[in-house]
């Protein structure tokens, strides 16, 4: 490949550099990619003086943005949108007197190559231009994540949760004496801000193997200090239903969630899937994170009945955990919300299922509850299920608890191509029609309206009125 015959944008770059007689070197992650024959959207510079300068000239020559990362350590990017992808451009300066000392203070080897880019000429391969000072393409043929010293991690403690986000989206080992230096200092996460470390961490839930990575993490006790509420779930053992106490029954259901959502073949659902939810974040990663969290609720609702374990109300307890964990996390508050949704209402498709053919109002009243998220939760009750195969579990009640799940998503996916809901009546009718002042009787006279019209009970707003007056008769 020919960097700059490739991306014609890096002349402009080159150019800048030149006349400003600054040291640029493309570094990092994009030239492993570039090994690696994955596609380069983020592209990495390191500059031996004036970074930001470079930066805003660069970003209004090719009329990308800019965007400050930060200040004191020279840090920013250039984002631009072309041919439909987004590439971003990160400038920072050396980190080290020069080159070579600022690729050894970076943090696994595979991301310590260079290339000089003043030095490129479009005749130039970019594979011979490489350099390689810390055995990195070693390092990337033997699929390995290893730490360039051992103050790599504890410079900064986020890079134990990136061995684990490159394991996830590389698929690479990590290197034995690097594990090893991450069970010993994983405290040490704590002392970086809870969105630094989010993100790393979503970067394992939007990946395909989140549940081999969680269990990775687990193994070296880095799962329980990004998120010290899964403790409680440690060693709780679980009824007749399960074949896992409640810990390995939650890694079991992102397992489960990470097979499903691999063999989604529906592209509406996919869409869904992949729509980002209020921070940036997909419903898919949201799900897998609500999967990890669904019965932390179990401890403290765990109750013995005779010869049967209870754990009545333990998704309302769960919910209130979850919110504890989003807030800890920093996830938006519409992200926050849909975790929630999600951990509640996950056993609304197995109370379901519990019939043969549900009635129009138990379906109604699901869709009701769980709004948006009523696909997501079918989901990862089907998840769920799957997870469960304790002696008491039947093949033919998990047929069945399939085929609800099914039906969930499928209406769903129809209703979202209807009409939106256009009610017979508003507050305003029912006030005048009964005389009377707001209520929260009004809005529950609205709620039965609107599921009897849902239904065809009722079709005009004649009928409407008629019912609101019987159900403030009877309330009365």
């Amino acid at each position: 490949m020919n960097l700059l015959a490739e991306y014609p944008v890096l002349k402009t770059l080159q150019a800048l550099a030149k006349k400003r007689r600054l040291q640029v070197h493309l570094v990092g992650g994009c030239l492993r990619d570039y090994l690696l024959k994955r596609p380069l959207n983020d592209l990495d510079f390191a500059v031996d003086r004036r970074p930001l300068v470079l930066a805003e000239a660069f970003a209004r020559e090719i009329r990308g943005k800019y965007i400050l990362l930060d200040e004191d350590h020279q840090c920013a990017r250039v984002a631009k949108k072309t041919g439909g992808r987004l590439f971003t451009y990160d400038f920072a300066g050396y980190r080290g007197e020069d080159l070579v000392a600022d690729l050894g203070l970076r943090d696994f080897t595979i991301n310590t190559l260079a290339v000089d880019l003043n030095a490129l000429t479009e005749g130039d391969e970019l594979e011979v231009q490489i350099i390689d000072v810390k055995r990195a393409r070693k390092d990337i043929a033997d699929r390995r994540i290893k730490r360039t010293s051992i103050r790599s991690l504890t410079d900064d403690p986020l890079r134990m949760m990136r061995a684990f986000s490159l394991k996830a989206n590389l698929g690479f080992k990590i290197e034995l004496k690097t594990l090893n230096q991450i069970r010993k200092e994983k405290d040490r996460i704590r002392d970086v801000s809870p969105e630094r470390v989010r993100e790393e961490f979503f970067k394992v839930l939007e990946s395909s193997k989140t549940a081999e990575i969680l269990k990775a993490m687990d193994r070296v006790g880095l799962l329980e200090r990004v998120i010290p509420q899964v403790r409680v779930m440690f060693d709780c053992r679980q009824g007749g239903y399960h074949h896992l106490d409640v810990w390995p029954h939650s890694l079991e259901v992102v397992r489960q969630l990470d097979i499903l959502i691999a063999k989604v073949d529906n592209p509406e659902l996919q869409v869904y899937l992949d729509e980002t939810v209020g921070g940036g974040h997909s419903r898919r990663a949201l799900i897998k994170l609500a999967g990890l969290l669904h019965d932390i609720g179990k401890p403290d609702t765990r109750k013995r009945v005779g010869e049967r374990l209870t754990f009545h109300g333990h998704e309302h307890v769960g919910r209130r955990i979850a919110t504890a964990v989003c807030r800890m996390l920093k996830l938006s508050t519409h992200e926050r919300h849909s975790v929630e949704d999600m951990v509640q209402w996950h056993m609304r498709p197995g109370y379901i299922s519990n019939y043969k053919r549900p009635s129009p109002r138990m379906l109604y009243r699901y869709f009701r509850d769980t709004d948006e998220e009523a696909a997501a939760i079918a989901l990862l009750s089907w998840a769920d299920q799957r997870s469960t195969r304790g002696p008491m579990t039947t093949e033919d009640d998990q047929r069945h608890h399939e085929a609800i799940c099914l039906q969930l998503i499928e209406e769903f996916l129809h209703k979202q191509k209807e009409e939106p809901y256009v009610p017979l009546v508003n507050g305003h009718d029912i006030m005048k029609a009964l005389k009377v002042s707001g209520s929260p009787l009004i809005g529950e006279i609205l709620a039965q309206i609107q599921e009897r019209h849902s239904l065809g009970k009722i079709k005009t707003k004649i009928e409407a009125i008629a019912l609101a007056k019987k159900i403030a008769k009877d309330a009365a």
